[in-house]
């Protein structure tokens, strides 16, 4: 056999698997990921606009001033885009570690009830009516939604009760787990059910009226005469 023949033969392979131009040629582009939040935010305003059945990604691609093949080339399918932009709102939720305290529970869930807070929490539930055709056939789809719209909220309404009850406000056996999502679930009911809005007195109402009486603290006075 011929040495010189398989020597070269040899260093010809490893030539060939060892370029990185060819391997960059295989790889292709690297993808620009800087465009994604923009994307996301735009997939979230047609959504909410339209509905899941709706959309389409030409709406998305149109609404963000990118081109179909860039979103393609990042979500294979509606589906996944929707999750993504669904999942990308928790990055917004409020630091339980810095939540306001009064000293009161009353205090402190009043101290959610800001005009930016009441919008954006309409906004979020728009986003989850543009989706109940698809909550019932996609487990990842509502799991999302859940992550992303319900329990942020219930997230900050049981830590202010795990609060009042360390301040011995309320009893230990209060059930602060299913208290959490009455306002999440009675707000969700009156703006997709009952279409009607989410603001400053009816979200008192739920304060006194529901979730007060529930751990045991009574109407103040003057609510009370009120």
């Amino acid at each position: 056999m011929d040495m010189t023949v398989t020597k070269e033969a040899a260093m010809t392979q490893l030539d060939t698997t060892t370029d990185p131009l060819a391997t960059t040629a295989k790889l292709g582009r690297k993808r620009d990921l800087t465009r994604d939040p923009e994307i996301l935010a735009a997939a979230l305003e047609v959504l909410g606009e339209t509905g899941y059945d709706g959309m389409t990604i030409d709406m998305v691609a149109a609404r963000a001033k990118a081109g179909k093949a860039t979103v393609y080339r990042r979500w294979a399918s509606k589906a996944d885009l929707v999750i993504d932009a669904v999942a990308c709102m928790k990055r917004a939720d409020a630091d339980l570690d810095s939540l306001p305290d009064t000293g009161t529970l009353r205090g402190d869930l009043l101290s959610l009830i800001k005009p930016h807070s009441i919008e954006e929490g309409e906004k979020k539930l728009q986003i989850m009516a543009g989706l109940m055709s698809m909550l019932t056939k996609d487990p990842d789809l509502a799991e999302a939604v859940n992550d992303a719209i319900v329990e942020p909220r219930a997230a900050v309404y049981r830590a202010f009760m795990r609060r009042a009850v360390e301040r011995g406000e309320i009893s230990a056996d209060s059930d602060i787990e299913t208290l959490s999502h009455i306002t999440p679930s009675m707000a969700a009911y009156r703006l997709l059910i009952l279409r009607k809005p989410v603001d400053r007195a009816f979200l008192i109402s739920l304060i006194d009226g529901v979730l007060l009486p529930a751990v045991g603290l009574a109407r103040e006075p003057e609510l009370a005469a009120s």
